[in-house]
């Protein structure tokens, strides 16, 4: 038999008693012995752990006792992401040895639902950029070609998942900090609508600072080979909780797969560049090839057109400086001789004034209600995901190559992406799929259309795994 390499085809093998919890783990862990020393996706592994916890598992399966709807699943969690006595270092020395005392609310829930948590992945510095580096652990690689990047933040869990070394991972995404290595890795992830997904103590915790930013932008999401696991992981962690007050109530169905069928005769918008952007030419050719073919494959009516929003990436900007604890850091750094360096000290850096965080406020607005009209005339807005395709680990890319994920960040509204097709030396191209607010299930049914007309889960990374499967449920 075929070991199952998705968290569905895991989960279902480990139920009917055709695959045990420790196998599961046990390839995972060989995968991860095989790929790591050329991708360094992990900060920390927990195999002990893990293995115990499998063990677990299979005993209550023997002894015929419920089990959630992850059981069994290996899972690898962002290093933003709190675990409870798992080291959890954001990135940065200043938590180099930091080891919380709680599970954020999706990892309690994931744990809830069987998944068992095999390590904690690299991301850049407390999520300031779009790529994998940090001052603690080496530098993440892309699966596809290593000494390309994987794009980031959560660089570590997409590269994980790109090189089959575990079925799902968890992200975060204040800017596209998912959306984005699932493009430049060929794979999928999806942020749900702002609320859907509840965070506690990530971005809400004052007394972490670094870790206490980006509250009003932050999603806790999913990345993984299929569009069934990221839903099936999305039912799990979504709902509201105490822990956090932006938190929304359930909805049943939020997360369901419709019929293919039901997107025809959807209307869809699809802009190349938002009006504004700078984009490589044959990432822009990759992404309206693969707009137009899903459109007319499902009989879509799709209009090439632009929300008129500007370029919003200096009010974006702004926004996230006014979300973090900037005198905590600073007073933090001090304390430890450190010093910050990218993007966050660029940030640090800029004088900001109210009057800078008021017309960003504004321009939030005016951006929300630019689209909530925009949207009342499309099922969804489809865009390439990035600018440009992946590109040398040592640099921060081109300048502009992420104008389009920040969008829905600032309005909320649910994103995914999707392996749209490969430029000629073999880049994975992300087409990004943008829903109205709160219309998560409808831009997941429209991932599993593109799937089914484009499938990718079989087409394998030259960081390949041998003696994995693509099978799944």
């Amino acid at each position: 038999m075929a070991e199952p390499s998705t968290a569905a085809a895991i989960a279902a093998f480990v139920r009917n008693g055709e695959y045990t919890a420790r196998e599961a783990v046990s390839s995972c862990l060989r995968r991860i012995a095989s790929v790591e020393d050329s991708v360094h996706a992990f900060s920390t592994l927990d195999a002990q752990t893990a293995l115990v916890q499998a063990a677990t598992i299979d005993a209550r399966i023997a002894a015929g006792d419920a089990i959630g709807p992850l059981a069994g699943v290996p899972i690898a969690v962002k290093d933003l992401i709190v675990t409870r006595g798992l080291k959890t270092t954001f990135g940065s020395p200043l938590y180099a040895d930091y080891v919380p005392d709680e599970d954020d609310v999706s990892v309690e829930r994931l744990k809830e639902a069987g998944a068992i948590v095999i390590g904690k992945t690299n991301c850049s510095e407390f999520g300031y950029g779009p790529v994998g580096h940090n001052a603690l652990f080496p530098t993440t690689c892309n699966p596809w070609n290593p000494a390309l990047t994987p794009g980031g933040s959560s660089a570590g869990t997409a590269a994980a998942v790109a090189a089959r070394a575990v079925p799902v991972g968890l992200g975060s995404d204040g800017g596209g900090s998912i959306r984005i290595p699932a493009a430049l890795c060929g794979i999928v992830g999806m942020k749900a609508s702002w609320g859907r997904v509840p965070l506690h103590p990530g971005c809400r915790d004052e007394s972490l600072p670094g870790a206490s930013g980006w509250e009003s932008l932050e999603h806790i999401g999913p990345l993984a080979l299929t569009v069934a696991d990221l839903a099936l992981v999305l039912s799990v962690i979504a709902g509201p909780s105490s822990r956090d007050r932006h938190s929304l109530p359930s909805e049943p169905g939020a997360f369901a797969i419709a019929p293919l069928e039901s997107l025809r005769g959807a209307r869809i918008a699809y802009s190349a560049d938002l009006g504004f952007a700078s984009v490589e030419p044959e990432t822009r050719d990759i992404a309206a090839r693969a707009a137009h073919g899903f459109a007319r494959a499902f009989g879509c009516e799709i209009v090439e057109t632009n929300p008129i929003l500007g370029d919003p990436q200096r009010d974006f900007e702004a926004l996230v400086a006014l979300d973090t604890d900037r005198v905590g850091l600073r007073r933090l750094a001090a304390e430890k001789g450190h010093r910050f360096e990218g993007p966050l000290a660029q940030l640090l850096a800029t004088s900001w004034t109210a009057d800078d965080f008021t017309a960003a406020i504004l321009a939030r607005k005016r951006i929300a209600n630019t689209m909530s009209r925009f949207m009342t005339q499309f099922d969804l807005l489809l865009t390439p995901t990035t600018a440009a395709a992946a590109f040398p680990i040592e640099t921060q890319g081109p300048s502009g190559w992420t104008p389009f994920t920040a969008l829905a960040n600032l309005t909320g509204q649910p994103a995914a992406s999707v392996p749209a097709g490969f430029t000629a030396d073999g880049r994975p191209v992300g087409l990004q799929i943008v829903g109205r607010h709160l219309a998560d299930s409808r831009v997941l049914t429209a991932c599993a259309a593109f799937e089914a007309v484009f499938p990718w889960a079989h087409v394998l990374p030259i960081i390949a795994a041998p003696t994995r499967s693509s099978r799944s449920v």
